[in-house]
């Protein structure tokens, strides 16, 4: 769940630069913000599938830069079908895309809704939510979400954007992440410590098994569409099979972080409620509590990479012609499979080693206090 979180954050804090680097990237035309200011005309059209769309004319102002207060037309009317346009009303705030023709004509397309004041707010309640209910523990996991962010934008991506090895970048990147977000949550105790002793051993273990069935399956990390965007636009040589091993890193640490974390707090908590157990019953207890946290942790896995995939698997389940192993055996739907069983075979070695190391490394003392 952190990861899904991590995630959504970091989306949420790029998206006004992703608008800039669109704007950098572009040489043949231009994006700005706009108002829709009148529904000039509008009209419903049947495709042959029976689903139905509609079509607009649309009278814009402009919102920002040299386009600001500026009036222009957006012709969505036409005999061309455009499935991902949407439908807008008085008061709408849109991306418009600014083009000139072949013939020295002016033409504006609306690309999409402005949302991220709503993303803001969104935000702004996730913070909220964690305060109130986390206290300090919820402010100290922010602090740890900004910490992993920054590590992400500012070491991470500049990187490999360079042309380092996107694989070792991460390697060092996500235990850095770990490393700050472990001891700003937990604090500065032998709890800490076995938890970033059992996440270096398991990443490691989740390496090795990445690259050896990326290399069986021969995954080039190119499937999706995102990297004929990379190579078109960077003028760095990327390793897209490093890219997609890195991925696999970043999206296995996060389940990682949660499932270790709660499984070295659940030794402690055993150990607290009976310290006359000896440490081989402390583990034989605590591993009985990680095999149930097991099943959810492999299911979260599974459902987070299921869900990225899913037009795909609705395009395939749609083609009768083709068949379940060649479902399985297509590029992104195999990357996703690798993506989930290295990233659960890599949760299910965590579980063990956090067991075992925090059952023999935190004691408690006399007076009831666990030795930190």
């Amino acid at each position: 769940m952190r990861v899904i979180i991590s995630a959504f954050c970091i989306g949420i804090l790029i998206l006004p630069a992703g608008f800039v680097f669109a704007e950098e990237i572009s040489t043949t035309d231009v994006m700005f913000e706009a108002k829709v200011l009148e529904i000039i005309d509008q009209r419903e059209i049947t495709r042959e599938d029976g689903s139905k769309a509609i079509q607009q004319d649309l009278k814009l102002e402009g919102q920002s830069g040299e386009w600001k207060n500026k009036e222009m037309v957006h012709k969505g009317i036409s005999d061309i079908d455009v499935i991902s346009s949407g439908v807008y009303k008085k008061g709408d705030r849109v991306l418009v895309n600014y083009i000139k023709n072949s013939e020295g004509e002016d033409e504006y397309y609306i690309t999409d809704y402005v949302r991220r004041g709503y993303l803001y707010l969104l935000a702004i309640l996730f913070v909220f939510v964690i305060i109130v209910i986390g206290r300090i523990k919820g402010l100290k996991a922010l602090i740890g979400l900004m910490a992993s962010f920054f590590v992400i934008m500012a070491f991470i991506m500049p990187r490999i954007l360079s042309g380092q090895n996107p694989l070792w970048v991460s390697l060092i990147g996500s235990f850095v992440i770990v490393l700050v977000s472990i001891y700003i949550t937990e604090g500065f105790n032998k709890k800490s410590h076995v938890a970033l002793i059992s996440i270096f051993f398991s990443l490691l273990s989740t390496l090795v098994l990445s690259i050896i069935f990326t290399e069986l399956t021969r995954l080039r990390g190119m499937a999706q569409e995102e990297t004929m965007y990379l190579i078109n636009f960077s003028s760095i040589a990327i390793d897209f099979k490093g890219l997609l091993l890195a991925g696999i890193l970043l999206g296995t640490l996060g389940v990682l972080d949660d499932g270790v974390i709660s499984q070295v707090e659940a030794i402690g908590q055993i150990r607290e409620a009976n310290p006359a157990l000896s440490n081989y019953q402390v583990f034989k207890a605590g591993l009985k509590v990680g095999n149930a946290h097991l099943g959810a942790i492999i299911n979260t896995l599974f459902l987070t990479y299921a869900g990225a995939s899913l037009p795909l698997l609705l395009l395939f389940k749609i083609n009768k012609a083709v068949s379940y192993g060649q479902v399985i055996n297509n590029e992104v739907i195999a990357t996703e499979i690798v993506r989930t069983l290295v990233g659960s075979i890599g949760v299910a070695i965590s579980l063990p080693i956090a067991t075992f190391l925090a059952a023999y490394a935190i004691k408690k003392n006399q007076r009831g206090q666990k030795h930190d």
